[in-house]
């Protein structure tokens, strides 16, 4: 992005503003506005996590009695009670025990915003981020609680429907979403999946799952003051009413692809 171009970006100004590591804070913002998956104690693991703003924005939900960990390349500079970050590649064996170590028991929630190092061949790049994002579902066998939720980042493309495929083995239900800080030009698009049902790959390949437990998403208050631009305004306020005409969540999620 060109510099005079990210001075008119929104959500780069807004991240700035409010002490966001980076603009990809709002787009998990609106997701969870609208399905309300993450919540006060949960245990969540951020793959993908630098520089740091879904890690903010997640500290700051579970609050003091939950946990988040961050894993990346790359170094996570951000202090908290409830944050730990882990500098390791998803593909070192030790990582699935490093996770679990560090939140202190399984994952209410994973979370996957990896992408690999640009190469500019689209196919090599489309091809790595899938890989990428399977190796997180395999993760997920040992770290996520069973009816755990999941968010995952996704370049769309030739092996896109893979992916889409193994979400709907493993979680039992999967929505397909376009957060509206998601930059129009981008391939990226976000799947918000909930029932997590599989577990460790048992020798003989099949998996074992248990029954999803739906709880209707409780009635929230208000997310903590520190993510609120201005008092009364809830996350999807920020971007309708809150002194940012013409920006709105529910036209910035998309549903119903294959």
């Amino acid at each position: 992005m060109r510099l005079h171009e990210a001075r008119r970006d929104l959500y780069r100004r807004l991240a700035k503003e409010q002490g966001y590591k980076s603009r990809a804070a709002f787009k998990l913002i609106q997701v969870i506005e609208k399905y309300h998956f993450i919540r006060p104690g949960d245990k969540v693991v951020d793959f993908g996590a630098a520089p740091g703003g879904w890690m903010q924005v997640t500290s700051q939900l579970v609050g003091d009695t939950g946990a988040v960990v961050g894993v990346d390349l790359h170094e996570v500079r951000l202090r908290g009670k409830n944050l730990k970050a882990i500098e390791m590649d998803v593909h070192d064996p030790k990582i699935k025990q490093k996770v679990l170590d560090a939140l202190g028991g399984m994952a209410d929630v994973t979370l996957s915003d990896l992408a690999p190092s640009v190469s500019g061949v689209w196919e090599l790049d489309q091809g790595r981020q899938v890989d990428l994002t399977l190796r997180v579902l395999e993760l997920s066998e040992s770290i996520l609680k069973m009816n755990g939720s999941g968010f995952f980042k996704l370049f769309e493309g030739e092996r896109s429907q893979e992916v889409r495929d193994e979400f709907r083995k493993c979680f039992r239900v999967v929505h397909t979403v376009k957060p509206l800080a998601s930059r129009n030009v981008s391939s990226e698009l976000y799947y918000y999946c909930e029932g997590w049902s599989c577990t460790t790959i048992a020798r003989d390949g099949s998996r074992a799952s248990a029954p999803l437990q739906r709880k209707k998403p409780p009635c929230l208050e208000g997310p903590p003051a520190s993510l609120l631009p201005t008092p009364g305004c809830s996350f999807a306020d920020r971007f309708r009413d809150c002194g940012e005409p013409g920006v709105g969540l529910e036209s910035g999620l998309l549903e119903g692809l294959p």
